[in-house]
């Protein structure tokens, strides 16, 4: 499972480093579809920085780590990032949906990776041997 979740990440970068670059351009972006979905609108907005740090840096940054942390068989953290990208995810969805009221191509692809990635994060916790999940008394 850890190739498959360090590929998930890996397309995860790619996709937020996409992201990143509509967040930086200035022209016509190639996911603005129609009023509905326009990656340029949902990237160039105030929802689309923390802290001084656009989102897309910090997805980069945090798929990056859950890349390492699922290709070192690290299941604790990498599920607990997942979870907390997950929920990020969650919110910027509500923000997409409800607030702006427009989508990004890139954004709903981000999601749909961390969905993948916390639920093979979770189900790999499942499928440890019982002897690794819990210590043995001494």
């Amino acid at each position: 499972m850890r190739y498959v979740i360090s590929f998930l990440a890996v397309c995860g970068i790619v996709v937020s480093a996409l992201a990143l670059h509509v967040h930086y351009s200035t022209g016509v972006e190639p996911c603005d579809l129609n009023s509905r979905w326009d990656c340029g609108i949902v990237n160039h907005s105030r929802y689309s920085m923390i802290f001084g740090v656009p989102v897309a840096a910090v997805g980069i940054a945090g798929y990056a780590v859950i890349a390492i942390f699922g290709f070192l068989r690290r299941r604790w953290p990498t599920l607990l990032l997942s979870l907390c990208g997950l929920g990020f995810a969650l919110y910027l969805s509500h923000i997409e949906a409800h607030v702006l009221e427009v989508w990004c191509l890139y954004c709903v692809i981000s999601q749909c990776l961390i969905v993948l990635i916390a639920l093979i994060a979770g189900i790999a916790m499942f499928l440890r041997p019982r002897s690794a999940r819990v210590p043995e008394a001494v």
